[in-house]
């Protein structure tokens, strides 16, 4: 792989519910979400939250690009990890949903931490998690993992032998051949509408081009760029504000060359997108003078 897995730690995997029986449930400014924008999980939430304008009801915290605790987690969530696992026995690593009313962890599981936001916090926004979509949703997440980050590193291992480099370079490029497939009829990934299947699909497709990219030969990244439908539409939703405004491609790029244990390859020169240009420009702060 290109860079390592972080260390193991406790799994929190609670929900939240729809009413207060379930001990945890919806109610404004009772969680807090901690955030890193370079983690691709923690981007996914990032990008649901703002969809959903959940701005004044869930806050976020947002934590640095890279992890400031010597174990590899942020110092910042120590307590948090203390407070819900008692001498838990790895770092403090993000995303985080937590309980302001007890100090503790709620989750740690980005897929639970986005269906919940989207079923239990997402009155006045998108239905990102539709009833009914839920399998198909759940398919484009696996395509997203699978198909696309895990075949890209595998793609990219340098220690992986030509075989195995070829075979996940075709499951790559097969991916993006259905996926382009898909928009050539359709404008989201599901059909007409925004759900998490785009939050995920986008995400991949980020780290595929800042990431990934940078342990694949020259081939193998213009076969890649060979899906315009798949690329324009990555074009079309970092110019969308919930998407480009979190994207901090210095931190990614610090996050990756941080853990990479990869060897870089000539498809690093080799852009699919110009981010900087796509993502919409922030407005500068303007500063009243008094009198």
């Amino acid at each position: 792989m290109s860079a390592t897995s972080p260390t193991a730690v406790p799994s929190f995997r609670s929900r939240i519910g729809c009413d207060a029986r379930s001990g945890y449930y919806a109610a404004p400014q009772r969680y807090r979400l901690h955030l890193s924008l370079s983690c691709p999980h923690c981007l996914q939430i990032a990008i649901t939250h703002s969809l959903l304008g959940l701005d004044d009801t869930l806050p976020v915290t947002l934590l640095p690009a890279l992890p400031d605790a010597s174990d590899g987690g942020h110092l910042a969530l120590c307590p948090l990890y203390e407070s819900s696992s008692h001498q838990h026995p790895g770092p403090a690593v993000a995303p985080v949903l937590s309980d302001n009313w007890t100090g503790t962890i709620v989750s740690t599981h980005t897929t639970d931490i986005l269906r919940d936001l989207a079923r239990r916090f997402g009155g006045h926004g998108p239905d990102l998690y539709p009833r009914g979509a839920e399998k198909a949703i759940e398919t484009v997440g696996r395509l997203c993992e699978q198909g696309i980050t895990r075949a890209a590193q595998r793609a990219g291992q340098s220690d992986g032998g030509p075989a195995v480099r070829d075979t996940a370079l075709a499951t790559l490029l097969r991916t993006l051949d259905v996926l382009e497939w898909k928009l050539a009829s359709q404008e989201h990934v599901l059909g007409g509408e925004l759900t998490l299947g785009e939050v995920q699909l986008w995400v991949a497709l980020v780290q595929l081009d800042t990431v990934h990219r940078h342990h694949l030969d020259a081939t193998a990244v213009h076969r890649i760029t060979e899906h315009p439908r798949v690329w324009a539409y990555a074009r079309r939703l970092a110019a969308h504000p919930a998407f480009g405004s979190h994207l901090d491609l210095d931190g990614i790029a610090r996050r990756h060359h941080a853990h990479c244990r990869g060897t870089e390859a000539t498809g690093a020169a080799v852009q699919i997108v110009d981010w900087m240009a796509c993502a919409p420009r922030k407005e500068p702060e303007v500063v009243r003078q008094p009198g």
